[in-house]
């Protein structure tokens, strides 16, 4: 029997039925129970999740707050037996066997009647609780959703999971080319990073039990959720070892549900601020290729300086911003006139940069060289020095004696000018030498021709006569000569313009694929 007294049996009524006297009474048994079975101590276990908690005890013996059910028989070796009810188990120091006796019947009742008890104060906690979070939640969200820096942000997101969730340990991971790379961790170390692929860490993300044994070394439980946006992962919250009444335990099925809603505004700031940066980094390199093309705007001449008895024009339209043509007019000794046009390989900035160069070095070596093979060696070994392996220029560059018409050039690797005859004849002026900067050793051929009155020439880049078409075919020399023919006798700058749209006409509408250069001399006639 259990009670051996009126009183006993008062006192066990009286505790029955009283809903605040549940756990009394659940000792009250157990106490009972020992004693009956002659157990030296015991303790009662109540089924959370898939674990056994401990939810009273009787006896001088410490008992671990969690036992897990699927544990080998060994983990009971030490003295203790396990023995389960409905719901929940009885883990004592061995007495008498349990046997289908009135004790352990009431016991098991009482197990099961506090069990359901506690669910439904979970229930009725869930559900209050759900609204506080959804609040809370909202409220977390409006302050990570304000913040655009990505360390800041990190921060703030890392503390506010932990801090969710009652948990000791956590991480956050960024999604990168590289996979996962650890950006912030709490009260722990953490694994440095985890491959895009990693099949024990997608398992752990999709909910299944088992984690990667690096992920939060040390901890006893973890729960994480992956962050992602439309499908694509940005990153992971991992957190560990969740803070209960009695130190550390599991964390609920509920928990991952409030991870996973967190995760989702995570997600939201995280592109927030990763689509602030880019807006930062075009702005900036909006800025720098501004910058870019206003030197590139002082490098161009700004005009054509005046030679008697003839016209001179020049024109250049990069493809993008700024580009990697390059055209000038020089004065030099003896009122002779020197006219180049370069072309550096590429576009954009690295392009930019090289034109630059170009021109300096250009300038400076004509005055301490003058024109000749000599002059183009020197540039050559200079920006072989100074450029990448895959970086070269072609230059064509030519002298002009204005009073004799004489023309010297050179041609390194650069399209053959042409000049037109006053009897309609075009004549090509073909290349001297390789382009610069590929061949530190090249040498290079000077030759000479003549300017007579009525001739015109032209100087031009390859976006001239590469200028493709929607059907890949390219605008060509000889439809260039046509329209220098055509428009001989008008004013260059009206030449210039028949130029630009002719090669605009035949592209219909194809995008300019390369810069676009033309520099254009006339003698009277």
């Amino acid at each position: 029997m259990i009670a051996t007294t009126r009183e006993d049996w008062e006192d066990l009524l009286a505790l029955s039925q009283s809903e605040s006297a549940a756990r009394p009474l659940l000792e009250r048994l157990l106490e009972h129970w020992c004693r009956l079975h002659r157990a030296e101590a015991a303790a009662l276990y109540l089924e959370r999740g898939a674990l056994l908690e401990r939810e009273c005890t009787h006896g001088p013996r410490e008992f671990p707050d969690f036992y897990d059910p699927a544990a080998p028989a060994a983990e009971f070796a030490r003295g203790l037996a396990l023995f389960r009810l409905p719901g929940g188990a009885l883990v004592f120091a061995p007495g008498e066997i349990p046997l289908a006796d009135a004790a352990t019947l009431l016991l098991s009742e009482a197990s099961k009647a506090s069990r359901l008890s506690r669910q439904l104060k979970e229930q009725r906690f869930q559900a209050n609780y759900r609204g506080v979070e959804l609040e809370a939640l909202y409220d977390v969200g409006l302050k990570v959703a304000s913040t655009l820096d990505l360390e800041e942000l990190s921060e703030e997101i890392l503390l506010h999971a932990v801090m969710l969730l009652d948990a000791r340990r956590g991480a956050l991971y960024l999604f990168g080319p590289g996979g996962y790379k650890v950006q912030r961790t709490f009260g722990g170390e953490a694994a440095e990073s985890f491959a895009a692929g990693d099949s024990a860490l997608a398992r752990f993300l999709a909910g299944e039990p088992g984690a990667p044994d690096s992920l939060l070394p040390g901890a006893r439980h973890l729960l994480g959720v992956p962050i992602e946006i439309e499908g694509s992962p940005r990153g992971l919250i991992a957190v560990g070892d969740k803070e209960s009444r009695r130190g550390v335990g599991p964390f609920r099925a509920s928990d991952r549900r409030s991870l996973g809603l967190f995760a989702n505004q995570a997600a939201i700031a995280l592109e927030n601020a990763r689509l602030h940066l880019q807006a930062l980094e075009k702005e900036r390199l909006e800025r720098e290729m501004s910058l870019a093309a206003e030197i590139q705007r002082q490098i161009l001449p700004k005009g054509a300086p005046e030679i008697p008895g003839y016209e001179l024009a020049g024109w250049n339209r990069p493809a993008l911003q700024v580009g990697g043509d390059y055209y000038g007019f020089l004065e030099l000794p003896g009122d002779r006139l020197g006219l180049s046009v370069g072309d550096v390989s590429g576009k954009g900035m690295p392009a930019a940069l090289l034109v630059s160069t170009l021109h300096s070095a250009l300038r400076l070596l004509l005055e301490r060289n003058g024109v000749g093979p000599d002059f183009l060696e020197r540039l050559n070994g200079h920006l072989a020095d100074s450029s990448t392996a895959n970086k070269f220029v072609t230059l064509f560059f030519a002298e002009l004696d204005p009073g004799s018409g004489e023309l010297g050039y050179l041609n390194a690797g650069h399209n053959p000018g042409l000049i037109l005859r006053r009897d309609g004849t075009l004549e090509e002026l073909g290349s001297g030498g390789v382009p610069l900067g590929l061949i530190r050793a090249a040498q290079f051929r000077e030759q000479k021709t003549a300017i007579h009155p009525g001739d015109l020439l032209c100087l031009y880049s390859d976006g001239i006569t590469e200028a493709c078409s929607p059907d890949d075919e390219e605008f060509g020399l000889e439809r260039l000569g046509n329209v220098l023919t055509d428009c001989r006798d008008q004013p260059l700058p009206d030449l210039i313009q028949a130029i630009e749209r002719a090669t605009t006409a035949f592209a219909e509408g194809y995008p300019q694929g390369d810069d676009q250069t033309v520099v254009l001399l006339r003698r009277a006639g």
